[in-house]
């Protein structure tokens, strides 16, 4: 799964440079129903060459990663099909994108962005808000997590999937991730990070996906953030996501306030 990178919508091009990226569609998943994921946000960047997801957090906020390439981009939800008309979809300009202060492109910390709509969002069956959790639990190796997107399929499937797609992930220690078989401390997956796979592989997040919430037990728990170029599914290259510590909501909170 690379750097979760935006990745591009024409077939021959994936963006893999993204503020010092590495490789985010879902590998191994499978087609939700339409509209059942209603928190889901699809955003593209200008001419629509790269995208990323998010969650909508408020009617005017969405959360996604902060190495997406917004810039001149758009936000849409209630989205399924990411090129179809439906009745569902409602769009949007981006007022203010908002990178945590922090954020460090070569170690990949504090990967964490809001996006300030230009308008606030209606609420609909296809259209609703995910809940920040109550705390900044860190979900213990071999919990089942679900991660979502419209990313790439595959390292070497380049085309990108018209509609929303979700796989079961698990947990991995961060001792197994940061060892010789995996990341190698390279970058360090720190306790802001989390890291989740599949023991034998073939479940992950991937190029596109970035920016999409991770959720354990229900709760949104982390943000898609990075993996290996061109390791998609990989035994040695589980994904890693940013964990929703609380600095982070706090942060999230204190900016997005009565705005």
């Amino acid at each position: 799964m690379g750097s979760f990178l935006t990745l591009s919508t024409s077939a021959a091009v994936i963006l893999l440079v993204i503020r010092g990226g590495l490789c985010v569609d879902i590998v191994g998943g499978n087609e939700v129903a339409p509209h059942s994921r209603p928190f889901m946000a699809l955003i593209k960047g200008a001419n629509g060459k790269s995208i990323c997801g998010g969650a909508l957090i408020k009617e005017n906020w969405v959360l996604t990663a902060a190495h997406c390439n917004v810039e001149g981009g758009k936000v849409i939800l209630g989205a399924h099909s990411q090129e179809a008309t439906e009745k569902e979809k409602q769009f949007f300009q981006i007022g203010k994108q908002i990178r945590y202060p922090c954020y460090c492109s070569n170690c990949k910390e504090n990967d964490i962005m809001l996006l300030q709509l230009q308008r606030r969002a209606r609420l609909t069956k296809a259209v609703q808000l995910i809940a920040l959790p109550t705390s900044d639990h860190d979900p213990k190796p071999g919990t089942t997590c679900t991660v979502a997107g419209w990313g790439q399929t595959g390292s070497r499937l380049r085309k990108l999937p018209d509609t929303l797609r979700e796989v079961n992930i698990t947990v991995i220690s961060r001792q197994i991730c940061n060892d010789k078989n995996h990341y190698r401390n390279n970058p360090v997956i720190t306790d802001n990070m989390i890291c989740a796979g599949a023991t034998n592989g073939g479940k992950d997040s991937c190029n596109g996906d970035s920016g999409g919430p991770l959720r354990c037990n229900n709760v949104m728990r982390g943000i898609t953030a990075f993996g290996k170029q061109n390791r998609c599914g990989a035994v040695d290259s589980p994904g890693v996501y940013t964990r929703l510590t609380k600095q982070y909501l706090q942060w999230i909170r204190k900016t997005i306030g009565g705005a």
